[in-house]
């Protein structure tokens, strides 16, 4: 899994939704983290490859459009918040099934908990708890740099400098 610290990454591009109430930005940052929550089934005794293991159903598409209808009812309820909230809490798992290790996800959960990857695999995995402080995470951390944050950090640019220029049309507009 990327870490922590890369999931919330798809939510900073947000600069391509004008509109959207800072609110609504740090619920995708939240929402595309909770998936994660999963973690603690190990620590409850249920297995890696059960629905409710790790990478299961927290990590599915319809786990995103609970977690999104909710955190929607929430923080702001329109079509825009709803659209982004859900593409923050799916960007969890295709982030996750481009990673080099674990099971893969299971998207389809509960109607299928077969484990999937995306065929491109770039994204080292993650070691969870402590074993992050390490050689190890430092190259995970390493590897989202470059397949995670520059990628988002160019379509948040991209983003910023397209509304940048819709603001200068309409003050143009208006003189």
């Amino acid at each position: 899994m990327p870490t922590v610290f890369s999931h919330p990454a798809i939510a900073l591009t947000a600069t391509w939704f004008r509109d959207l109430p800072r609110r609504v930005i740090v619920a995708g940052a939240v929402v595309s983290i909770l998936p994660d929550g999963d973690v603690a089934a190990f620590a409850l005794g249920i297995p890696y490859a059960h629905p409710f293991g790790h990478r299961g159903f927290t990590h599915s598409i319809v786990f995103a459009l609970l977690i999104a209808s909710i955190t929607t009812l929430l923080v702001s309820r329109t079509r825009t918040a709803f659209v982004f909230l859900f593409l923050c809490a799916m960007s969890h798992g295709l982030l996750d099934a481009m990673t080099t290790g674990g099971l893969g996800i299971a998207f389809f959960a509960p109607f299928d908990n077969t484990r999937h990857f995306l065929p491109w695999r770039p994204i080292r995995v993650s070691p969870i708890g402590a074993r992050f402080f390490s050689t190890r995470g430092l190259a995970v951390v390493m590897s989202e740099v470059v397949w995670v944050w520059v990628p988002c950090a160019v379509v948040g640019l991209a983003g910023y400098l397209k509304n940048v220029r819709h603001v200068e049309r309409e003050v143009g507009k208006q003189r």
